[in-house]
């Protein structure tokens, strides 16, 4: 899915997810990543959702952020219930959704000022 309306001054703001990646600042990602507003990491996390660990998870910690959003490709996955309880006793709101709505709340969130960090599996397995 494509987003017409992505308007970069907010940060780095998904332009377009799918199966065959996700596409920021024209640049397409195949594997795992981080994305802040100020930053992408890739690549980051496992290949999917069951792979995860709190480690992963402390990546994301790491960055500082208000709120996090984990997209777990696609399809909504829940992790490990640790997974969730770690971000919550760190004080950080986490949402768990797949991929595809991940990205669009992470552009929201982003372009609300927030400081929000995404962790994005990819939908696909990579080639």
């Amino acid at each position: 899915m494509k987003f017409s309306e992505a308007d970069d001054r907010s940060g780095y703001l998904i332009q377009a997810y799918g199966a065959d990646g996700i596409l920021i600042g024209g640049r397409l990602y195949r594997e795992g990543l981080i994305v802040t507003p100020e930053r992408i990491i890739a690549p980051w996390g496992p290949r999917d959702v069951a792979g995860l660990t709190v480690a992963h998870l402390d990546e994301l910690l790491a960055l500082a952020p208000q709120v996090m959003v984990l997209g777990t490709g696609g399809a909504q996955v829940f992790p490990d219930p640790a997974i969730a309880v770690r971000a919550m006793r760190q004080g950080v709101g986490i949402e768990i959704m797949d991929t595809g709505a991940a990205c669009r709340t992470c552009n929201i969130l982003m372009s609300e000022g927030r400081r929000v960090v995404a962790g994005l599996l990819p939908q696909i397995s990579p080639i």
